[in-house]
């Protein structure tokens, strides 16, 4: 084990499904993060959904076990494995005085983004994109080679993105965003990120055209084409799996009307090959 780092794995959105095989699920997912990351990792009481309830508590309770961690400076690393719907309750709950000065870094995707640019919003700090349950999917064996790799100090591996600009030769900011229906249930709320000069990442798992102009209309009319320096696709899944028209470079290109520098990877999603990328983080990407 790595003495000088350890880590926690939470479920701060919908809680994972109870029962046996889940629960041996858990304790395989568990070990073989000990195992990949050479930490030794605490996991959290709120991981399985109650009876009667998509929730593994309610969310203060969701809320103090996270800041419980925050406050463990033995703590270097929280791994959310949920995603879902209901992240977002806990935001009110959380000391971000505790979170500016911890040493962890908050993992997570999907409805995580919410957390993940709430932190970003409200401290500055860096969190990290990603889904560590990957590392039991069917990419097991490479998910597992790259988070070992990143925490043997190979960055790389993990987060070495490839990009392909569509528009533009380059982009340069601080990124923010991820799944782009989580992040606008922050607009309007103190938790939404400042825009100005950030590369605004989108992906999604689920949603046709409609959800996605519906998305894309709501970031126009808060200003955010206006205000960002660079536009990243992430994967479309459910878009890009259908063969969907317009595709989802096409609606982006139409909405931002080819002002914005936009690149496209396949590496940032919900896949379970998906790479890692930080948010709140500064990122330059070349053509």
């Amino acid at each position: 084990m790595d003495r000088s780092r350890s880590g926690a794995v939470v479920c701060c959105s919908d809680g994972r499904r109870n029962g046996s095989m889940e629960q041996k699920k858990f304790k395989k997912l568990i070990h073989d993060i000990e195992l990949a990351s050479k930490m030794k990792i605490t996991p959290g009481q709120y991981i399985f959904s109650r009876q009667n309830s998509i929730a593994s508590a309610e969310a203060k309770e969701r809320a103090d076990e996270l800041m419980s961690f925050y406050r463990d400076d033995s703590i270097t690393d929280i791994f959310d494995i949920s995603g879902g719907d209901i992240a977002n309750e806990i935001l009110p709950y959380l000391d971000y005085n505790i979170i500016r000065n911890s040493p962890a870094v908050f993992w997570g995707y999907s409805d995580l983004t919410t957390i993940i640019n709430a932190i970003y919003a409200k401290t500055g700090r860096a969190s990290v994109l990603y889904q560590v349950r990957n590392i039991e999917g069917s990419f097991s064996c490479v998910q597992k080679k790259r988070f070992s790799d990143y925490f043997n100090g190979n960055e790389q591996s993990l987060f070495g993105v490839k990009y392909k600009m569509l528009v533009g030769n380059c982009m340069s900011g601080v990124v923010v965003g991820g799944n782009i229906r989580c992040f606008l249930k922050l607009a309007g709320t103190e938790y939404f990120p400042e825009l100005q000069g950030k590369l605004l990442l989108l992906e999604s798992l689920g949603g046709g055209e409609a959800r996605m102009r519906t998305c894309l209309s709501q970031l126009k009319q808060l200003g955010a084409f206006e205000k960002i320096s660079g536009i990243i696709l992430g994967t479309f899944t459910d878009m890009q799996q259908k063969g969907i028209s317009p595709t989802i470079e096409e609606l982006v290109m139409n909405m931002a009307e080819n002002r914005l520098p936009i690149a496209k990877t396949e590496e940032i999603g919900h896949g379970e090959d998906a790479k890692a990328v930080f948010i709140g983080k500064e990122l330059t990407i070349q053509a």
